[in-house]
């Protein structure tokens, strides 16, 4: 499947730049990461890259991470007299994994561009 000319590369460029502003707050930054992880993941797909796989699992990742900071967030957050168990953090495991497999895809995905 392929878009108009440009269209892949440019939802490439603004998706990774959205994951590296929002990493200077991962948790406000949650809501720039996110749709910066499914640009790349877009821009991959339309681009017809042999990387889309790993970018969608990228993007499902982060989602579930984020959905689970926000649910924690809202329970009193981990740790302290009102918070929850410090175990529960495991749960956010799938929002730094999912953040960093977008950036080693958008990476990869560039070297694609630059072969072709």
């Amino acid at each position: 499947m392929s878009a108009a000319p440009g269209w892949h590369r440019a939802l490439l460029v603004v998706g990774t730049l959205l994951m590296i502003l929002g990493a200077i707050d991962p948790l406000e930054g949650s809501l720039v990461i996110l749709p910066g992880v499914v640009m790349v993941a877009l821009g991959a797909f339309f681009g017809g890259s042999r990387h889309t796989r790993m970018l969608a699992w990228a993007a499902a990742l982060t989602a579930i991470g984020v959905v689970m900071l926000f649910a924690l967030s809202a329970r009193g957050g981990i740790g302290g007299p009102n918070g929850l168990p410090w175990w529960t953090g495991i749960l956010l495991l799938p929002y730094p994994a999912g953040w960093i497999m977008g950036l080693v895809g958008a990476f990869l995905r560039f070297r694609e561009l630059r072969k072709v």
